[in-house]
């Protein structure tokens, strides 16, 4: 729970609309990945699957972050005033603990790597995704600067273990792909790199003495944005990779091609 500052007409609405915007995009996209399994083959529609999935859970979530937002403000002499409930934005850390290892075994399952490098790979980066959100969120609720930097610190190792992954270990599989299948992963790579990155620049301003209407609203915009981009976006780069190797292998949606032992 947060505690609230007074905000003008303008912020308050311009994060209204922006929590809106986020759950109709997630909704939306969880249609086309559902619609879009049936244009792939069998051995790239759990990655759509998964794709589902995330925008699913997101769009749970973000219901339940604007309705507690709606109920956390009361409109009072041309300004909103905190209405003494409570604003629950831990819904984020629930979300993030549910959709982030899913974000990081889409994109090992899209890949269709051997069973021997995907199996150990994706438990990998599941559990270090599912650390990093987890350790994180005791500093995101501390009261002073000094826990909230050490738990930021701790999280920090696992995010680190995922740019790893993402840079090194995944690498060398990329020269094995296709080329646009190459240019689609380094993409998808940057994607999720410059996503991530503002959820450190936000659990940093306190340390940054950010505080009060701008940080609440920086927040809450910034990481209704980077969500979108980071599921929504996220989700059609990894479409994007099956079809492209689809069209590589000369593959057709009803193909049951079974993934490389």
């Amino acid at each position: 729970m947060t505690t609230l500052p007074t905000l003008s007409y303008g912020e308050y609405q311009l994060v209204y609309n922006m929590l809106s915007f986020a759950i109709a995009a997630m909704v939306g996209s969880f249609a086309f990945f559902v619609l879009a399994r049936s244009q792939v083959s069998a051995r790239f529609r759990p990655a759509l699957v998964m794709s589902s999935l995330v925008v699913g859970i997101a769009a749970y979530h973000y219901f339940r972050i604007f309705n507690s937002w709606e109920a956390a403000f009361v409109f009072k002499d041309g300004v909103y005033s905190p209405s003494g409930q409570p604003f629950n934005d831990a819904y984020r850390y629930v979300d993030w603990l549910l959709t982030v290892p899913l974000l990081c075994a889409e994109l090992v399952s899209v890949l269709a790597l051997t069973a021997a490098v995907r199996g150990p790979l994706m438990t990998r980066m599941v559990i270090a995704s599912a650390l990093m959100v987890a350790l994180g969120y005791p500093g995101e609720i501390a009261t002073d600067i000094t826990t909230r930097a050490i738990w930021g610190a701790v999280s920090t190792v696992p995010f680190l273990y995922l740019m790893y992954a993402l840079w090194i270990e995944l690498s060398k599989a990329i020269p094995n792909q296709p080329p646009r299948v190459q240019t689609l992963f380094k993409n998808t790579r940057l994607l999720l790199f410059a996503t991530w990155g503002f959820y450190p620049i936000a659990y940093l301003m306190p340390q940054l003495g950010i505080a009060g209407s701008t940080a609440e609203v920086s927040l809450q915009v910034g990481y209704s944005l980077a969500d979108v981009a980071a599921k929504c976006g996220y989700g059609l780069m990894i479409y994007a990779i099956a079809r492209a190797k689809m069209d590589a292998a000369g593959e057709t949606a009803g193909e049951l091609t079974e993934q490389p032992a």
